[in-house]
């Protein structure tokens, strides 16, 4: 009788078990929603939209214009135009806030809140010092399922790739 090999472990099933296997990929989210919470996430935020993703939409928010909608917070959509906070968490599974030093502790609370009554699961992405985000960060720990605090802009497309955004 010959060892079965770790690398082999695929053809050591047999074909009843075999049945059973998926062969297609993971299909992508829905409706990720991922928003910039100040002028320097703003600006990866922007970047980040222009690379490949399933059916994820970008935003930053828009300072000092009245607000739209219900949930009472106008977004700009990177790839398009404004639009409101309650229509596009209708068809969202999950929202990604993504904050810098200088982070809207107010947005991320209020983005938050609107995820939690509808049942959008939210992560936070803070970039840079973490005791100069104390504001953003406490806003965002009660809301968010995932909270990351980094130095490094690469982790917000690892967590983006990791929740098939």
């Amino acid at each position: 009788m010959r060892p079965i090999l770790l690398n082999s472990c695929a053809r050591a099933t047999s074909a009843a078990e075999a049945r059973y296997r998926i062969d297609v990929p993971i299909a992508g989210r829905r409706g990720a929603r991922v928003i910039a919470l100040d002028d320097g996430a703003a600006t990866l935020v922007r970047r980040l939209a222009g690379e490949s993703w399933h059916a994820a939409r970008f935003f930053t928010l828009v300072a000092g214009s009245p607000p739209i909608g219900g949930d009472g917070m106008a977004l700009h959509r990177v790839t398009a135009g404004p639009t409101s906070l309650g229509a596009e968490l209708a068809e969202a599974d999950v929202a990604v806030m993504v904050a810098t030093d200088h982070g809207s502790a107010e947005a991320a609370d209020t983005i938050g809140r609107a995820c939690a009554r509808r049942g959008v699961m939210t992560a936070g992405l803070v970039l840079g010092d973490q005791s100069r985000s104390r504001d953003t960060l406490l806003a965002l720990r009660p809301h968010a399922q995932v909270l990351l605090v980094s130095r490094d802009e690469q982790d917000v497309a690892e967590v983006l790739t990791a929740l098939r955004a």
